[in-house]
């Protein structure tokens, strides 16, 4: 599964070779309420083909009427402002006030669309200058930190995975959780030192690794853009490893398993000298509570949770998998009319 940005810029690099004109939109500025944010992208073929969103569908349905009516005639960068009145917003979508300002680059062979492909496959955080006057593209390495900037003169996009995200564990639960990581900008790693877990297991995309959990936690050098997620339920594996990511930046660190596991595994980590504080920062049993069964479930469960701290978003503990069920094991019925709220 590709992120959004990345299936726009195939398109683009698809539609280039079949010899048809095409442009790239992108949201620049927003102000008030908008439905997409800045760095949003979307493409647009003479055809009137779309892929991906800049508004949510009515700038969308607008863009693609002009296309029908008059073609691609754009050979330079063109800035566009949407929903300046209220009657505009009304008229496209937007909630009263809203303003969304798009860049609209008219593609060629000179555009490095195929070249800043081949920096993504490479799993490269690329920085893309567009010269808003001339058209002419540079394209550079972007730190982690990076995010779009736009002036007068040149718009500059940041394309590659963001984050990184590090699974302990090549099993049916880590295709989920590593499918669904790479929609959302991550750069997925499996590790499993287990021959008969890693023989067979495929996504594509995502880094297999025979090695150590913990020597890898450390070659990888986890930052404060990186996660890691045990799926193991072998202690001789998860353990060392998630006291090493304790250690680290990492903003997330989670770990699967029973209320009881969980409570025993903190008790083996203390005795590799983790710190309460450190300790603190373990999320387990992991995810949210949504009543998941099925390893397609529990992947979105352990995604939502790992969004929300990604977005400092701090959750309650009654709707986390651990205070959800202690709730209801001790009052199922008053349990259930929060859970339902």
């Amino acid at each position: 599964m590709d992120s959004i940005d990345l299936e726009v810029l195939k398109t683009c690099d698809q539609w280039l070779q079949a010899g048809l004109k095409c442009e790239l939109v992108t949201v620049i500025k927003t102000w008030g309420s908008s439905p997409r944010p800045e760095g949003a992208t979307l493409a647009l073929c003479e055809d009137g083909r779309v892929v991906g969103s800049v508004s949510g569908g009515c700038i969308e349905d607008d863009l693609i009427a002009r296309v029908h009516e008059h073609g691609i005639q754009r050979t330079k960068p063109e800035i566009v402002t949407y929903g300046i009145t209220a009657d505009e917003a009304h008229r496209f979508g937007l909630p009263c006030g809203g303003t969304i300002q798009l860049a609209i680059e008219p593609l060629n062979s000179d555009s490095r669309i195929a070249e800043l492909l081949q920096k993504l496959a490479q799993h490269e955080l690329v920085a893309r200058r567009l010269d808003l006057h001339t058209g002419e593209v540079r394209l550079g390495q972007a730190g982690p930190g990076m995010s779009l900037q736009v002036s007068d003169a040149a718009l500059t996009s940041i394309h590659g995975p963001r984050w990184r995200l590090l699974i302990i564990g090549a099993g049916q639960l880590s295709r989920f959780l590593a499918s669904i990581a790479l929609g959302m900008d991550y750069h997925v790693t499996v590790c499993d030192p287990r021959e008969e877990y890693r023989d067979g297991w495929q996504v594509e995309g995502v880094r297999l690794v025979h090695a150590m959990p913990d020597d890898l936690v450390l070659e990888m050098k986890l930052d404060s853009r990186s996660a890691v997620v045990a799926l193991t339920h072998d202690p001789k594996l998860d353990d060392l490893a998630l006291m090493e990511a304790l250690k680290s930046d990492a903003f997330y660190v989670g770990a699967i398993g029973s209320r009881i596991n969980n409570a025993k595994r903190r008790e083996r980590l203390k005795e590799f000298d983790v710190s309460e504080a450190e300790l603190a920062k373990l999320h387990g049993p992991i995810g949210i509570y949504i009543g998941s069964k099925t390893p397609s479930e529990i992947a979105i469960s352990i995604l939502a949770e790992m969004t929300a701290v990604k977005n400092n978003i701090h959750l309650p503990d009654e709707i986390k998998v651990e205070g959800a069920k202690q709730a209801a094991a001790q009052s199922p019925s008053e349990t259930h009319c929060v859970l339902a709220k």
